[in-house]
């Protein structure tokens, strides 16, 4: 049953993007921590929610679709974002929670947001989206989809953190969203991404 799933998914893909097919459930996976990925000490220490996230906010990062899908590629995209957003932007630390390679790594974005996680009682405030960043889990995807789609490697992946974070935090899985649902000024995460969200919510729904 497994075999032909997997057959179909491949015949329908082609180069790997996502299509609506029956996929199974994402495995297990862990989540690299700031410290493992090499993360500078923050310039500024991001303050600590003492409550529960109320949704899921997805994002593209806007970068060029890359086939390399290695560890250390994974690991020098999280140092690039952190000294993009430090740096350049001034937010103090990378803005996201979490970010998702094209190869399915999952890494900590802002310090403290594993931890955060872990307790499944607070959130580290972001700086993903004005106005959410109190509110609202932020979830960084290497890669730009206004046309494409994203691997299914990043896709496993998303759905795997979309419920665990939804579990520890107790959000409906209809409460992921698109960066653009709440910031006008954006079309993030893409056309393509964003047609996909109903998917993404039954994905999660299913897995949990």
């Amino acid at each position: 049953m497994r075999s032909r799933a997997l057959v179909s998914r491949r015949a329908l893909l082609g180069a790997g993007a996502l299509a609506a097919v029956a996929w199974p459930l994402p495995a297990a996976r862990t989540v690299a921590g700031c410290a493992e990925w090499g993360a500078r000490v923050p310039a500024e220490q991001p303050e600590v929610v003492p409550r529960r996230p109320e949704r899921v906010l997805v994002h593209h990062t806007a970068t060029e679709n890359v086939g390399d899908t290695s560890e250390r590629h994974a690991f020098e995209l999280a140092r690039f974002f952190q000294r993009l957003h430090t740096d350049d932007r001034g937010w103090g630390d990378t803005g996201q929670h979490f970010t998702i390679s094209r190869g399915g790594r999952v890494l900590e974005g802002r310090h403290g947001s594993l931890a955060a996680l872990r307790s499944g009682d607070r959130l580290v405030e972001g700086a993903h989206c004005p106005g959410q960043n109190r509110t609202s889990v932020g979830i960084e995807n290497e890669g730009t989809y206004v046309t494409e789609t994203p691997p299914a490697a990043q896709w496993d992946a998303l759905v795997w953190m979309c419920a665990r974070v939804c579990r520890q935090y107790d959000i409906p899985p209809t409460e992921i969203h698109g960066h653009r649902d709440f910031y006008g000024d954006t079309v993030c995460p893409g056309d393509a991404f964003y047609a996909l969200l109903p998917r993404l919510r039954a994905d999660v729904a299913l897995a949990l």
